[in-house]
């Protein structure tokens, strides 16, 4: 059996390159010390580039573009079925709102069989109940 894949959140990716986020070393810790997989949506992937350009230094966002490059991070892509769920998840949370990018981190989690997800997004990921688990374990 290999290892157990994490999949991670926009918070911690972004909180690792921002010495200042209340969140960093948490973050740190989680990610440079998990033993498994660490996967990350593709449109998880935009929000942190996007996070990075547009509030810290080019060299975060080039540093993070390089761990997607070398496995430290793996990108999710999100398959042709998975539209449709993160559809039907924006949908049924949208009183949260839940929104794409989020239900695409739970489609992908879902397709994965992968209960465990890296992020300070309790507000949401709490409350949503995946098709295969009666909820997520929320790292860190």
């Amino acid at each position: 059996m290999g290892r157990p894949p994490l999949i991670v959140d926009a918070g911690p990716l972004y909180a690792i390159f921002d010495v200042r986020d209340a969140h960093h070393g948490a973050s740190r810790e989680l990610l440079e010390n998990h033993p498994g997989p660490l996967l990350v949506p593709m449109l998880v992937v935009a929000e942190v580039a996007y996070l990075m350009s547009t509030r810290l230094a080019p060299a975060a966002e080039i540093a993070f573009l390089g761990n997607l490059a070398s496995g430290t991070y793996l990108p999710e892509p999100v398959d042709a079925p998975d539209w449709l769920r993160i559809a039907e998840l924006v949908a049924r949370y949208r009183d949260l709102p839940l929104g794409t990018v989020d239900a695409s981190l739970v489609a992908a989690a879902e397709r994965l069989g992968i209960t465990t997800v890296a992020s300070f997004d309790r507000r949401h990921l709490s409350v949503v109940v995946p098709s295969h688990a009666t909820g997520f374990e929320l790292l860190p």
